[in-house]
């Protein structure tokens, strides 16, 4: 005991608050954290005490979330463990402190490749897609927008010059030579044409269109060639479904693609939900040159027709697929026209030289416009001193002779590979009223502030508390937040993993591409309706409602009644319904499984940190992962039992298995089952278990109500992770009694996000 008080002292800490945390650590750890024994790698006799070391701090979280001393070892007494947790606390939250004021809580960070994408659009008015072109971004603390897990290397900053070089060639070009149209009308009769190789193609029936349910890859392929990469408006005409399954509807896709087999990607354009009764559906996608599309049947429990030919043709001579009851897809053309979603080539002319247009290209506004562009690139009003180089570079290529457009795209290269562009430029030390605008805008909108935002900062009335709120509801409010949905949903709910495994074929027949798509619109529409609404946060653990349409209905096995042809709808749930809540969302389900198999573990970790809001540090070295049984001749509690008697496992496993426990009934596609293996004939599934807190459950269904009667948890969970998201670093050490007062003021999820921009760790670097 004399060490640790000689140690604590050393760095500051008072002889009086010493003496507790040193009682406690030799009563209490030192037997499994010494040099001999060392549990987990921790020797504390040989641990210096430095408040910075963040050692300490998982000290202090351990002991104060009752995961030390193991649940089979003496447990302190209350008075004992909050003198510890108070002395301890005290030197770790001025260190803390010290730090983020020195430093600030959030290094320099750059633009994700998704923000990248989004600002250029805005800036430009170009809608090609980029993200593509750049290095993916690596995720930190589960997020890509946090700057410890960025890199910034010299192969980065070669591809954002190439791809700051692409966007600007076509945003000039458009400028100045205008839009290119397109639009040609399909007949049923021009999409049997062929131009060599097997036919894939529909068949031709009384003047319509008809794709069958046929396996032969790139089946449905049509001659509907783009000529020139670029967003395609795509209608189809009088869709019907033929043979219709018991939801009123044949299911299939709109895919673009080569359709060849050297080139076999597809990319999904949209779902066709084809009813009995005719009507337009219409598309719009990005679609490359020489792509053409592909519209076929994809639900994987419709019987497959005969190709009707031998090799890889297919052939509809003498067949009559429609009375032998196959379902089918037909239509009476296909409409394709050239759009500009972003704007069009006099919006790209405003956007790069203002209100003017072309009338501004004179040598004697190229300063000004240099500096125009400058102030929206940089997201704050640039000095003589900083758009000097740049308007250097415009003299020098006007001298050179170049024109005034060539001089301009000169300087707005050099400003897109500017440090101000690609990075956010924050001081430590609270925020200025144009950095509050940037970060507020990237959260949420993925994108450069507009005008009133700029205008705002330019006044100084960001840092205002009404007006901050004010543009938290406003952006929310705006389309663009449809921007933030999909980028926090894939990130947050890990959707972005959903194509990271494909499900078993011979255990998963009936899953399908529609499917897919489907779950991910379930729940990326479900968590717009919870920010819409501004609900409840405990909508993440259950609710009475969800977001189908008829084939995720059947694939679920819901008993619900749903209008044929309105897509995805709102529908009410019963009690006996197995759904509600984000947790039983297929996209959900799916993510956390690998395809064949489904484990408490892998989904109690995801449960745990992405909703409850509970840190599950790794698993010790040397552990074996589980191997599961595909067979489902034993259950997967038989085999964490090892793991759970293991008392290094143990005290992580009492928090991480409960959620996954009650989750075992959904397999990795999301069905529920109540037995392991084909058919659910294998060992039967337990659902049952007991949580950290020491609550029993039956069921999914009762673990549900525990936690929908903690709202509090569930709000400081979420607003843990959009804080995370939105300023690029997760919260210290010293943000954790703020994040409790968000948590206590909002229990929606509107409310959380307006609580967690109006707080100090926001407005902070």
């Amino acid at each position: 005991m004399l060490r640790f008080l000689f140690l604590i002292a050393l760095c500051g800490g008072s002889t009086f608050a010493a003496v507790p945390v040193a009682a406690f650590l030799e009563s209490h750890c030192v037997d499994c954290h010494d040099a001999d024994v060392k549990k987990g790698g921790l020797d504390l006799e040989s641990l210096t005490f430095d408040p910075a070391n963040a050692a300490w701090i998982k000290v202090f979280e351990r002991v104060r979330d009752g995961e030390m001393p193991p649940k089979k070892k003496p447990q302190p007494e209350k008075n004992e463990k909050d003198l510890f947790l108070a002395a301890l606390k005290e030197p770790l939250l001025k260190t803390d402190q010290a730090d983020i004021a020195a430093n600030g809580r959030v290094r320099s960070r750059r633009l994700t490749r998704v923000e990248y994408e989004h600002t250029m659009h805005d800036l430009l008015g170009i809608d090609i897609p980029l993200k593509t072109l750049l290095p993916e971004d690596r995720a930190s603390h589960g997020f890509e927008t946090v700057a410890d897990g960025q890199q910034l290397s010299h192969h980065q900053l070669a591809r954002y010059l190439d791809v700051a070089d692409l966007a600007l060639s076509d945003a000039f070009d458009r400028a100045a030579k205008g839009d290119a149209t397109y639009a040609k009308h399909h007949t049923p009769e021009m999409l049997i044409k062929n131009r060599g190789g097997n036919y894939r193609g529909p068949d031709l029936k009384n003047g319509e269109s008809i794709t069958w349910p046929i396996g032969l890859q790139f089946f449905g392929r049509t001659p509907t060639w783009a000529p020139a990469s670029g967003w395609y408006r795509v209608t189809l005409r009088g869709v019907r479904g033929i043979n219709p399954t018991a939801d009123g509807a044949v299911w299939g896709t709109l895919r673009s693609g080569h359709c060849e087999s050297n080139a076999p990607l597809l990319y999904m354009i949209g779902l066709v939900e084809a009813t009995a009764t005719p009507r337009d559906l219409t598309f719009e996608a990005w679609i490359e040159e020489n792509h053409r599309l592909e519209l076929r049947p994809n639900d994987g429990t419709h019987k497959r027709a005969p190709t009707g030919a031998k090799g890889g043709n297919v052939s509809f001579a003498g067949r009559n697929l429609e009375k032998q009851g196959f379902p089918g897809i037909a239509h009476r053309g296909i409409d394709i026209e050239r759009i500009y979603p972003i704007a069009n080539a006099d919006g790209v002319r405003k956007k790069l030289f203002g209100g003017d247009g072309l009338e501004a290209l004179k040598a004697e506004n190229i300063d000004k416009l240099v500096n125009r562009f400058a102030t929206r690139a940089f997201r704050r009003p640039v000095t003589e001193a900083q758009s000097a180089p740049y308007r250097q570079i415009a003299a020098k290529s006007l001298q050179e002779g170049d024109s005034v457009l060539e001089a301009l795209r000169a300087a707005y290269r050099a400003i897109l590979c500017s440090p101000r562009f690609l990075t956010f430029i924050e001081a430590p030390g609270p925020l200025d009223d144009h950095a509050i605008a940037s970060r507020l805008s990237f959260a949420l909108w993925c994108s450069i502030p507009d005008q009133e935002l700029l205008e705002l900062a330019n006044q100084n009335k960001l840092r205002e508390p009404q007006t901050l709120a004010q543009q938290v509801e406003r952006l929310l409010s705006h389309a663009k937040a449809k921007r933030f949905i999909a980028s926090f949903t894939d990130q947050w709910l890990k959707l972005n993993q959903i194509d990271f495994t494909t499900p078993d074929t011979r255990l998963f027949r009936d899953f399908d591409p529609v499917v897919q798509e489907s779950m991910l619109q379930e729940t990326r529409t479900y968590f717009t309706e919870l920010l819409r609404r501004d609900l409840s946060i405990t909508n993440l653990i259950d609710s009475d409602f969800a977001f189908l349409n008829g084939r995720l209905a059947r694939h679920y096995k819901a008993d619900l009644s749903l209008k044929s042809g309105e897509g995805l709808q709102k529908v009410s749930l019963k009690p006996e319904a197995k759904r509600g809540g984000l947790v039983t969302q297929g996209a959900i389900l799916k993510v956390t499984a690998d395809g064949t198999s489904t484990s408490p573990v892998v989904r109690g970790v995801f449960i745990n940190e992405r909703l409850l809001g509970n840190h599950i540090p790794p698993p010790p070295p040397g552990v074996p992962a589980i191997e599961p049984d595909i067979r489902g001749a034993t259950s997967i509690r038989d085999q964490l039992d090892k793991h759970r008697n293991n008392e290094s496992c143990a005290s992580c496993h009492q928090t991480i298995d409960p959620p996954g426990f009650a989750l075992e009934n959904y397999d990795p596609v999301g069905i529920w089952r109540s037995g392991y293996g084909k058919e659910g004939k294998g060992a039967k599934i337990d659902p049952s278990g007991r949580t950290p807190e020491g609550a029993t459950f039956t069921d999914l269904a009762t673990w549900q109500q525990i936690y929908t009667k903690q709202p509090q948890q569930l709000a400081r969970g979420f607003a843990t992770h959009f804080l995370t998201y939105a300023s690029g670093a997760p919260p210290r050490f010293s943000d954790e009694s703020k994040l409790d007062d968000i948590a206590k003021k909002a229990a929606s999820v509107r409310s959380i996000i307006r609580e967690v921009v109006l707080s100090a760790v926001f407005r902070r670097k």
